[in-house]
C-alpha cells in the first residue's frame, strides 16, 4: 500500500499531470501559463509606468508653480517624455497660433485652448491604458478556457471509463486530476488579470483626472492673460 501510495502521489504532481494530459489539454495549459507570463508582464510594466507618472507629475507642477516666465519654462521643459509636459506645450503651442495675428478673438480661443490641452489628455490616457485590454481579456476569457480544459478531460475520463470497463478510481483520478488542473491555471492566470485591471483602471482615472485639473488650471491663467492684453 505503501509503494502504491508513492506512485500515486509521484503521478498527481502538477508536471507529471501536465506530461500525462494529451495534445488537447496541454495546449491548454500551456496557453494559459503563458497567459499568466504575459499578464505578470504588464502588471510590472504598468505599475513601474504609473509610478513614473506621477514622480515626474509632481515635479512638473513644481516647477510649473515655480516659473516667472510661461515662454522661458516652455523651453526649458521642450523635449520632455512627460504627459502632462505634453498637455502644457499642446496649451502653449494653441496659444502661440491663436494670439499671433492683429486681432485677437477671445472666446475661439478660449474654446480651442480648451479643446487643444482636451485632445492631448485623451491621447496621453489612451497611451497609458495601452495593453490594459489585455488584462480585461485574460480575466475573462482566461476561466473559461481552463473549464473547456476540464470538460476535455472529464470526457476522457468517460472514455477510460467505456474502454476499461472499469469505474475504479486509478482509472477516473488521472483524466479528473489533468481537468481540475487545467481549471487552477485558468483561474491563476485570471485572477491577477481582474484585480490588476480594476486597480489599474482606478489609478489611470486618477491620472486622468490630474491632468485635467493641471489644464483647467492652465486654460484659465491662459484665459486670465488674454483678458490682461488690449
Amino acid at each position: 500500500m505503501e509503494f502504491l501510495a508513492t506512485t500515486d502521489a509521484a503521478t498527481m504532481s502538477p508536471f507529471a499531470l501536465f506530461l500525462q494530459a494529451d495534445w488537447v489539454v496541454k495546449g491548454v495549459m500551456l496557453g494559459l501559463l503563458l497567459a499568466s507570463i504575459w499578464t505578470w508582464g504588464i502588471i510590472i510594466s504598468f505599475v513601474i509606468r504609473i509610478g513614473g507618472v506621477r514622480k515626474s507629475t509632481d515635479q512638473f507642477e513644481q516647477e510649473y508653480r515655480e516659473a516667472d516666465d510661461m515662454d522661458e519654462f516652455h523651453r526649458r521643459i521642450a523635449g520632455r517624455n512627460i504627459a502632462v509636459a505634453r498637455v502644457f506645450s499642446a496649451g502653449v503651442t494653441e496659444w502661440r497660433r491663436s494670439t499671433a495675428g492683429a486681432t485677437v478673438d477671445r472666446s475661439g480661443t478660449r474654446e480651442r485652448l480648451a479643446t487643444a490641452m482636451g485632445a492631448t489628455v485623451a491621447q496621453e490616457i489612451d497611451r497609458l491604458s495601452d495593453r490594459l485590454n489585455v488584462l480585461a481579456t485574460v480575466g475573462s476569457v482566461a476561466p473559461f478556457v481552463g473549464l473547456f480544459g476540464t470538460v476535455w478531460g472529464i470526457m476522457r475520463s468517460f472514455t477510460a471509463i467505456a474502454a476499461e470497463q472499469n469505474s475504479s478510481l486509478a482509472v477516473v483520478a488521472p483524466g479528473i486530476a489533468e481537468a481540475l488542473f487545467a481549471t487552477a491555471i485558468g483561474l491563476f492566470a485570471a485572477i491577477p488579470a481582474v484585480i490588476a485591471y480594476n486597480r489599474f483602471s482606478h489609478s489611470i482615472n486618477k491620472v486622468e483626472a490630474r491632468l485635467n485639473r493641471f489644464a483647467d488650471g492652465f486654460h484659465a491663467a491662459l484665459s486670465r492673460k488674454l483678458e490682461a492684453q488690449t
